[in-house]
């Protein structure tokens, strides 16, 4: 019984995580500001973490773990990298 209830579980997760993902590529190319833009992409990269962290999950595979460690840490600096560049207009100085 615990089997068919973490199968639908990760399933429903998968489902809702695509839809947020669609959801976040909306708000990616019509944002009105780039400050939301930034806000969605780092939405995005939280959301395929997680995607990927279900997919590993589901399949009982360490690789997909790394991969959302992989894709955490480099969103991490991707936005601090943009928000950086939205408050001076350069990122290394």
């Amino acid at each position: 019984m615990s089997v068919i209830i973490l199968f639908t579980a990760v399933s429903v997760a998968k489902v809702l995580l695509a839809l947020a993902m669609i959801l976040i590529a909306i708000r990616i190319f019509i944002g009105p500001r780039a400050q939301d833009r930034i806000v969605a992409l780092d939405a995005a990269y939280v959301t395929a973490m997680l995607l990927l962290v279900t997919f590993g999950i589901g399949s009982g595979r360490t690789v997909y773990f790394e991969a959302a460690l992989v894709i955490g840490l480099l969103g991490f600096v991707a936005t601090v990298a943009l928000a950086k560049f939205l408050m001076r207009g350069e990122v290394i100085e």
